[in-house]
């Protein structure tokens, strides 16, 4: 996964590249920015350019020396991920570390860096589960660290949602996060830096990585859950329009089946699919950003969400989320939210 193979993302790749020509890369790096936009990619993508022991003469990697050719299979000494993981019931929780799930890790890095943390749910075999780092995933990053290069270069940590550390762990790390041995580089892929401890965003420099087009994201991600969740959108719509509450309950087991981290996304895509109906009504196609099938359904349904009440049915989406996050019942989250828009539709 070279600049090459990143999708979009020019602007972004070209500072990176610049940053390194200048002599100007940050020890601390995060890529922070919505998910699906290619940060992983970025960060991977960058990782193996600091590696590269021949780069071109526009500072990117050459793909051929030894250096190249190991990153491009994960298997350069110098290149290390830490990323959330769920509690595996063999270990216990005080050595849980991510090279558990370092097999799974590198298997769907290689088949490709454009997954989200749902994905990474299903190849840990845990989709009910909530990701995050345990204590002594700081141990284990600042043992690689302290040892010297393998190959006589830098040595680079790519660490994937750092929202999910929580204190102790962060708070072991940031000594190593303000000084790092020479030559180390953290490479940080944040899609809520808002959540990231501010004693560590403090200590690294941010770049914003934008939204892919629909184009884009279309290439990086084939079509899964989407059609799933638009689906169960329309479903949640019709149900709450013709007031069918034993369908609705049914409608929210369904739900409640679902890992938490798919229940949230699919509460996020609701928010969106609520904002393109709101400004459908304003017949400006260049506003809104909607598939095929999006719009097909918006023809008739974007009437329905005016301006008395977007905001009402937008917080309760909102508010379901945050209660999935907290591990509220998904039964009683999703038929709650049923019943409300029941109400919020005939406004």
């Amino acid at each position: 996964m070279f600049f090459d193979r990143v999708i979009g993302q020019t602007a972004v790749k070209e500072r990176l590249l610049s940053d390194l020509r200048q002599g100007r890369v940050p020890h601390a790096l995060m890529l922070c920015g919505p998910a699906g936009s290619g940060k992983l990619a970025l960060a991977v993508a960058f990782a193996q350019t600091l590696l590269c022991q021949q780069p071109n003469e526009d500072g990117g990697a050459c793909g051929e020396c030894i250096s190249c050719r190991m990153a491009a299979k994960l298997e350069h000494p110098d290149l290390h991920f830490t990323f959330p993981i769920v509690k595996e019931t063999k270990v216990k929780p005080e050595n849980a570390t991510s090279d558990l799930f370092v097999k799974e890790w590198r298997a769907r890095l290689l088949s490709s860096p454009y997954f989200d943390l749902n994905d990474w749910l299903e190849d840990m075999g845990a989709a009910n589960q909530q990701a995050k780092y345990y204590v002594a995933e700081a141990d284990n990053i600042q043992r690689k660290l302290a040892l010297k290069s393998n190959q006589g270069g830098r040595k680079v940590m790519v660490v994937w949602l750092p929202e999910k550390m929580n204190q102790e762990s962060a708070n072991k790390l940031l000594k190593l996060f303000e000084e790092p041995p020479a030559g180390t580089h953290f490479l940080m892929v944040s899609e809520e830096p808002d959540l990231v401890l501010g004693t560590i965003l403090s200590r690294t420099q941010r770049i914003l990585v934008p939204p892919l087009t629909r184009e884009q994201y279309q290439q990086a991600h084939p079509p899964k859950d989407e059609r799933l969740f638009l689906d169960l959108f329309i479903m949640l719509m019709r149900l709450s329009y013709q007031r069918r509450v034993k369908d609705l309950r049914e409608w929210a087991d369904q739900l409640a089946g679902m890992g938490r981290e798919t229940q949230k996304s699919f509460l996020q895509f609701c928010q969106r699919q609520v904002r393109e109906n709101f400004v459908y009504n304003f017949r400006q196609p260049a506003l809104n950003d909607q598939s095929a099938d999006e719009a097909a359904f918006s023809r008739n349904f974007a009437r329905f969400i005016n301006e008395r009440n977007v905001i009402p049915i937008a917080e309760e989406l909102s508010r379901a989320e945050t209660d999935i996050a907290q591990n509220v019942n998904g039964k009683m989250v999703f038929f709650d939210l049923a019943l409300k828009m029941i109400v919020l539709l005939l406004q």
